[in-house]
């Protein structure tokens, strides 16, 4: 969304979660990051008035507010907000009249949260519908949910609750040719659609004479680490062929990044090398049983302490190889303890050409990034000397 809208001139600021590589990248203003600098300035006054004000706000709290804030000192048209955790009771809910919401497809995810049952999720996620405002909802959403969402709608006095696929295709004749001729995955679809949407109402507060053209242009340059991203992995392992690395961490992710897998990555009925770190809390069993085959091979790792965020913590590496042997996994399973780099080296080792796929955690994608940028880093600083 926030790349359309800055394809169409508009002045949009994001404020994601969790951040990808460092903790302020989760905010960026015209599609960049803002200044490390500006960002630990903001946050300090945001601090302190926390302090003086005895709010004892947390830790997504108070980057909400800082976030908020470089918003109003840097006089963005528009803000894209991603809720953090559910939405009814999140941070990011202070936000009383905008100007669209957006609801994904809803799966099971920090249960302890938001309760055990799917409809519950749903509850919390449409928590977030706002009197008078269009809400744009996935209509792929098991029924049981999309009847909460609707009745949610319903009491709250959310307008426009897109549910048909067909009403979203009709309405603009640009987004229907431009996915057909996308390569886009099905849920890539369906998140443009509801994007767009949510995206052009926001726009036409700007500019009521917006086109799809300029929105579009946007949805192309778009790009996402971490989701389906193609890595090259050489100056860190030697290894000459591309991996895929994406932050399934949900069963519904997982079901989503398996399909692509199994249609675009196994080749003649090759193993996939799997690297695997996930948080604690995870119903593991559910989140490993469409990503692994019995061929497969599997690198267990565990993520690094999460800056700004000390409640995140990884499954042990040693449990992962244990669901993985229940699950009847029959390659190899090696255990690189806290070593990511290590898991990269032993899955390259491991591969020997063949696929490599690592997942389960956006926290296991940072570390991923981190090693690859500040390696990257090194080599160009040693090649300048």
């Amino acid at each position: 969304m926030s790349a359309m809208l800055h394809a169409a001139k508009i002045k949009v600021g994001r404020f994601t979660s969790p951040h990808l590589i460092d903790r302020w990248d989760c905010i960026t203003i015209e599609e960049k990051v803002i200044d490390e600098a500006k960002f630990h300035k903001v946050e300090h006054a945001v601090k302190l008035r926390d302090s003086a004000a005895h709010i004892k706000a947390s830790e997504f709290e108070l980057l909400t507010a800082t976030a908020f804030e470089l918003f109003t000192q840097e006089k963005i048209q528009i803000g894209v907000v991603e809720v953090g955790v559910g939405g009814r009771e999140d941070a990011t809910n202070i936000i009383h009249n905008p100007l669209a919401t957006v609801i994904t497809k809803i799966g099971k995810d920090h249960q302890s949260l938001l309760g055990t049952t799917i409809e519950e999720i749903a509850s919390h996620k449409a928590g977030i519908m706002k009197p008078g405002v269009p809400c744009f909802v996935d209509p792929t959403n098991q029924d049981s949910v999309l009847q909460v969402l609707e009745a949610t709608a319903q009491d709250v006095g959310a307008n426009l609750l897109h549910r048909t696929t067909n009403h979203v295709d009709e309405e603009n004749a640009d987004l229907q040719e431009y996915l057909a001729n996308s390569d886009l995955e099905d849920h890539q679809r369906l998140n443009l659609r509801l994007g767009y949407h949510a995206a052009m109402i926001a726009a036409k507060h700007i500019d009521p004479a917006i086109s799809s053209p300029a929105l579009l242009e946007g949805a192309r340059r778009a790009f996402w680490p971490g989701r389906l991203q193609t890595l090259d992995l050489r100056v860190l392992t030697g290894r000459k062929e591309p991996v895929i690395l994406d932050g399934a961490h949900n069963a519904q992710s997982a079901t989503v990044l398996s399909s692509y897998v199994n249609r675009r990555v196994r080749i003649d009925s090759r193993p996939i090398t799997w690297i695997i770190g996930t948080s604690k809390g995870k119903e593991l069993r559910e989140l490993f049983s469409s990503l692994f085959q019995s061929q497969d091979n599997i690198v267990a790792v565990e993520f690094g302490p999460v800056d700004g965020m000390p409640w995140v913590s990884p499954v042990y590496s040693a449990t992962v190889l244990e669901v993985a042997r229940s699950l009847a996994v029959k390659g190899s399973l090696r255990n690189a303890g806290q070593d990511v780099l290590r898991a990269l080296q032993l899955a390259t080792e491991t591969a020997a050409g063949d696929p490599i796929v690592i997942g389960g955690s956006l926290y296991l994608v940072s570390d991923v990034l981190r090693l690859l940028r500040d390696s990257e880093c090194a080599k160009a600083l040693s090649s300048s000397a």
